[in-house]
């Protein structure tokens, strides 16, 4: 490994899973950061770690956070561990990035938030895809005034979320699991972010298909503005329709796609025999695991890359309409078109590191804040109450505490 600067960021790691492989890349090629520490209760997942950054791996929460080397824990542990580790690293006097969601409740985020007030840390939520740049320059497009305010938000996403090996937690919505927790906290933070405008109220369906797979599996939500926008958000993961064929087969994470892989998280759930086996073989694929691919830079005929994304959105606005993709924004105008490339990414989800370095070295006020990622928390979960109730429910908790 190369040394970081002096001045890079200094973080512990509190799990090592899927959440961590997925931004290991950004951790890698970033020199701000420099993963100095971890913990995870998979003894090949510590071992790992300290092979490929000389540096501690412990088997307890209690332990890294009281690493004196570490300056900010990114908690990538299974959601329903988010409060207690972040309320642990706040007392430590750590930073704190958690993935989202951030909690499972919102009496949960309030004592996040208090308990990194409290001890003068930063809290910061993500990776969620409202940090990914091609949302952002569509919101500063939006800012600028150049096509009037916006009106209309239409975001969806097919894919094989639901098809993917989990852990019998993640398929249980009382214990963060299902496609409302995991996912809908993506399109909920990017349509928030490019409405900028405070959402009222929400009306949603779910979906639970697959007696095999007892979660949400899909959804459907229409989400009201205080400026009279409104936004659709549909997603489904069940694994048939893949919505990356609209962004030129552009996966999530930016990567080229082969159309030809159709029906291979189907096939691999297939010979899975029960719970335990499933959770063993998202294990092996899992950092630490015999199957784990280490992340490399795109070579060759895959060296195209470009930015991640979370499927085909539309912002409709008075004087036109944009749609965001993983290279540049499209403009459709009164009588032309305009294509606005955005430069590809040198380092990917490097717009979080971007965030967390300002709030820690420069004390500037994140905008994926806890207070932000709260507000989010409580659209997934009127989305699941909308459902059972049959009924609109009213937000009572978006920007403030």
């Amino acid at each position: 490994m190369n040394a970081a600067p002096s001045s890079a960021l200094r973080i512990g790691v509190a799990g090592l899973g899927r959440a961590f492989s997925l931004m290991l890349p950004t951790f890698l090629a970033d020199a701000r950061v420099q993963l100095v520490a971890a913990c995870d209760t998979r003894e090949t997942a510590r071992a790992q770690f300290a092979r490929d950054f000389d540096a501690p791996a412990y088997d307890a929460i209690e332990a890294l956070v009281a690493d004196s080397n570490v300056e900010v824990i990114y908690i990538a542990s299974p959601h329903q561990f988010h409060a207690e580790h972040t309320r642990l690293a706040a007392a430590h006097g750590k930073h704190v990035l958690v993935e989202k969601p951030m909690a499972l409740s919102l009496d949960a985020c309030d004592t996040m938030i208090a308990a990194c007030r409290e001890a003068g840390v930063q809290l910061l939520v993500g990776h969620c895809h409202s940090f990914d740049t091609p949302y952002l320059a569509c919101r500063d497009l939006i800012r600028s005034g150049r096509l009037g305010p916006v009106r209309m938000i239409h975001a969806m996403n097919y894919t094989d979320y639901l098809l993917r090996p989990r852990r019998p937690e993640e398929l249980m919505t009382s214990e963060g699991g299902g496609a409302v927790f995991s996912q809908a906290a993506h399109q909920v933070d990017i349509v928030r972010l490019l409405a900028a405008s405070r959402p009222t109220r929400l009306r949603a369906a779910v979906g639970h298909w697959d007696p095999a797979r007892p979660t949400e599996g899909a959804y459907s939500a229409l989400l009201w503005f205080e400026n009279g926008a409104y936004a659709s958000l549909s997603y489904n993961g069940y694994g048939h329709f893949d919505s990356d064929e609209w962004t030129e087969w552009t996966g999530e994470m930016g990567n080229v796609k082969d159309p030809a892989t159709y029906g291979a998280a189907r096939r691999k759930l297939d010979t899975v025999g029960s719970a335990q086996e499933e959770a063993q073989l998202k294990a092996k694929g899992t950092y630490g695991g015999p199957s784990y691919v280490p992340p490399k830079p795109p070579t060759g005929n895959d060296a195209r890359h470009w930015h991640q994304h979370f499927g085909p959105i539309i912002v409709s606005c008075d004087q036109g309409d944009l749609r965001p993709m993983p290279n540049g924004i499209q403009v459709y105008g009164h009588y032309t078109k305009e294509w606005m490339p955005l430069p590809p990414p040198t380092v990917p989800r490097a717009e979080v590191i971007d965030e967390l370095v300002a709030a820690v070295r420069e004390g500037v006020a994140p905008l994926h804040d806890g207070v932000w990622a709260k507000a989010t928390l409580e659209i997934c979960i009127a989305m699941l109450q909308s459902d059972h109730q049959g009924q609109d429910v009213t937000l009572m908790h978006q920007g403030t505490d």
